[in-house]
């Protein structure tokens, strides 16, 4: 029989699980997690002590990747299950998130209002396609950010080499585009205002470079995740019609999002507040998934 995972771990995603469900589910009071043979079960707590069974997590060996089953409420049972970065593992936030999908959507609180994003640093974190520059678009155009905010590798890609960035030598091209956006965030923090970057973020040494600069100007971190299933993330990108990105791009891109930015990852590097954009997935349009927040 599989063994349970060590005490320290059972532990921390127990913290995990609560921290994220406090800011993402507030309906819940509690996540209960009880370990049997290897396998974590998860259950969700109403107020007034009424729980509901949400999904089973397998400890995989690595911390931060569980393998996923959803709870199956006509077999009372658990069916593994692929998250929506197309894995079948990942993080327990990400896992949480998918069942909470299901669940517990239905039920979240009215008139709660959107969440407010602190001023200082916000990261958008999100493969190729994903739907960061329609959220920023939509933020704009709704009044809810200035467009100076908004600094956008793609967009310094194209001032700095108009429409033939195939003839730059690549490494040169990427240093300099970064430099001009980490100028631009630097003189948006150290103004006391708040600065949007506005690029994929899928690894940990590109948020560390970006948690560094806010960390010199004592500028919180605000990472909101994107997260569409490989699905919809691939039908986005060919609505894109982005010569310059391939499909095997965006499968990599997605595939180390999965891997490596979780939002209890997130958290330990530095984030001070850690959302999810909703998108196509929860049939959401960029407008609406604007109006989730409220920036400072």
């Amino acid at each position: 029989m599989p063994k349970n995972p060590p005490e320290s771990v059972q532990l921390h995603l127990r913290q995990r699980l609560n921290a994220h469900a406090a800011e993402r589910w507030p309906q819940l009071t509690r996540v209960h997690v009880r370990f049997r043979a290897g396998f974590a079960y998860v259950d969700g707590e109403w107020e007034g002590g009424e729980r509901l069974p949400l999904c089973r997590l397998r400890f995989t060996g690595v911390l931060h990747t569980w393998g996923f089953a959803l709870y199956q409420a006509g077999d009372d049972g658990y069916r593994d299950g692929i998250l929506p970065s197309g894995l079948p593992a990942g993080s327990a936030e990400e896992a949480l998130d998918c069942a909470g999908d299901l669940y517990l959507r239905p039920h979240a609180p009215r008139g709660s209002g959107p969440t407010r994003v602190a001023a200082g640093l916000v990261l958008l974190v999100g493969p190729p396609a994903s739907g960061k520059t329609s959220f920023v678009r939509a933020l704009i155009a709704r009044g809810q950010i200035d467009e100076d905010a908004v600094v956008s590798s793609d967009e310094i890609r194209a001032e700095f080499l108009g429409t033939s960035p195939a003839d730059a030598d690549p490494d040169a091209a990427d240093a300099r585009i970064f430099e001009e956006r980490d100028r631009r965030i630097v003189a948006r923090l150290a103004a006391g205002r708040t600065a949007v970057a506005e690029s994929t973020n899928v690894t940990p040494k590109a948020r560390a470079r970006l948690i560094a600069i806010a960390t010199r100007f004592d500028a919180p971190v605000t990472m909101l995740r994107f997260t569409p299933d490989l699905g919809a993330l691939l039908e986005q990108h060919a609505e894109r019609d982005r010569a310059d990105i391939t499909v095997a791009d965006i499968r990599a891109s997605a595939a180390v999002m999965a891997r490596h930015a979780g939002a209890g990852q997130l958290h330990a590097e530095g984030a001070h507040a850690v959302h999810d954009v909703p998108g196509r997935r929860q049939g959401t349009t960029p407008a609406e998934a604007a109006a989730h927040f409220s920036f400072a």
